[in-house]
């Protein structure tokens, strides 16, 4: 399984190549994303106004993967990664942290583009590699 960090998604929404050029190699049934990233791509369409043609991109994108709910073990990882990262003094975002734990508590691959994530502990796929 595959989760699918917000920075990916914003870049499949764009049509990035190199990103796009490895999502049509993917199993779609292996890919999802958070219910975390859902809430970043729903305030970002927010802050911009719902322009139609980004909202229609986006609400076509959740139709074709499924958004997890973040839930109890994901809770849990949260505050495990939370406390490892601090005594290491590696610094994510606490949405980044969410999101990170959810797919600890998934046993998914993080596809993301952020290297911070790594270095968090996290198992991690870079497409724009």
């Amino acid at each position: 399984m595959k989760l699918l960090d917000t920075n990916i998604v914003s870049l499949i929404l764009k049509g990035d190549p190199r990103v796009c050029a490895v999502l049509v190699k993917q199993p779609m049934h292996e890919l999802c994303i958070s219910s975390v990233t859902e809430g970043e791509l729903a305030f970002g369409l927010a802050k911009r106004g719902h322009p139609a043609v980004l909202t229609r991109r986006v609400q076509e994108f959740l139709l074709r993967v499924d958004a997890l709910p973040w839930d109890r073990p994901a809770a849990q990882a949260y505050g495990e990664l939370r406390a490892r990262t601090q005594a290491a003094g590696t610094t994510l975002s606490p949405l980044d942290l969410m999101i990170a734990a959810h797919a600890q508590a998934l046993g998914a691959t993080l596809v993301t583009a952020d290297r911070a994530f790594a270095r968090a502990g996290v198992s991690v796929e870079d497409w724009t590699a």
